[in-house]
């Protein structure tokens, strides 16, 4: 059979004209000479039988002919099927060059500048005969075969937010220096203000992204820049999902007979709470409303949840024992 075309396009042999001409422009890509500056020579070789592989196979009459005689037969010129051996329909195997059907099948692609057409001095490649730019159009073209383009993995960096500006949200500008390709091609620097809106409530690890803000370097997309919220630890509030919690100190007495807690909040308000119960140490006294806003419903908050730290006293009088033994019994 010799070469095996099929084989060569990695199709099967009931390939339709639609997946050839798919396995044709994956191919052809990645063995471009032009593609394959360091291995030219065994590229050119690869593509020159990856574009006669197209070839027969898109051709209805060679195909034929290839399918029952195989390659030899084919370049042997055989008949084709059905036309008398000595008859006018001898078959001739014309090959057309790589460049031509190279041509054919990107020529059509919208953003190729003039790349048709036939090609002064035959066959042989030169570097760049498709123009500079033919891998960079297909790229950026989306069509079905093209290269897509390279892009970066996402930076990512922490911004730390105080309680405070979670509660009531804020703006922070980020100034960052990156790398940018000026209107020369050449490598400049240059420096942006980020602007980054904090919403009431944002919890730590959301984040927010800025696109195409990385270095930027020819043939690849810039990475994204990400900003991952991270919550710094407050000296009162200690978060819990949409809650806050804070501890409060108090004596013995106090958890027995009652209290009034005193705390200012996130935004700088005065928050009194009389606590009649008694306090036990799993005691918790719940304030609704005076936890974190909700970012999905800004209207709505959390709840304030109190805990208590009851001082025990190290040592009691034997007075002090009698008395509590008779009030508490």
């Amino acid at each position: 059979m010799g070469v095996d075309y099929y084989k060569i396009l990695q199709v099967d042999r009931n390939a339709k004209d639609d997946d050839l001409k798919k396995a044709y422009r994956k191919l052809a890509m990645k063995w471009h000479p032009d593609k394959n500056p360091n291995n030219k020579k065994d590229a050119e070789s690869k593509f020159k039988t990856i574009s006669e592989a197209y070839d027969v196979l898109s051709d209805p009459q060679k195909r034929a002919v290839y399918d029952q005689y195989g390659e030899e037969g084919l370049k042997n010129q055989v008949p084709p099927p059905g036309a008398s051996p000595d008859g006018p329909n001898m078959y001739k195997f014309n090959p057309r060059s790589a460049d031509d059907i190279f041509s054919e099948i990107f020529g059509s692609f919208s953003g190729m500048g003039d790349i048709g057409g036939s090609r002064a001095g035959g066959p042989g490649f030169q570097r760049g005969m498709f123009g500079e730019d033919v891998f960079a159009s297909l790229r950026n073209n989306g069509t079905e075969g093209s290269m897509p383009q390279r892009k970066g993995a996402a930076i990512e960096r922490t911004l730390p937010c105080s309680l405070e500006d979670l509660y009531k949200g804020t703006t922070k500008k980020m100034k960052i220096s990156r790398d940018v390709i000026d209107a020369t091609g050449r490598a400049a620097t240059k420096e942006d203000i980020l602007t980054i809106e904090i919403k009431p409530g944002w919890k730590k690890g959301t984040k927010i992204t800025f696109p195409e803000k990385g270095n930027e370097q020819r043939g690849v997309i810039p990475s994204d820049l990400v900003f991952i919220i991270d919550e710094k630890p407050h000296s009162i509030f200690k978060r819990d999902g949409n809650d806050l919690i804070a501890t409060q100190k108090i004596s013995l007495a106090e958890a027995l007979t009652g209290c009034t807690t005193q705390l200012t909040t996130l935004d700088g308000r005065s928050l009194t709470t009389p606590i009649t119960s008694v306090i036990s140490p799993t005691y918790e006294e719940v304030i609704k409303g005076e936890g974190m806003p909700i970012p999905k419903e800004p209207t709505k908050k959390g709840n304030l949840r109190l805990k208590f730290n009851i001082k025990f006293p190290a040592r009691l009088t034997a007075e002090q024992k009698t008395g509590i033994k008779r009030l508490l019994t």
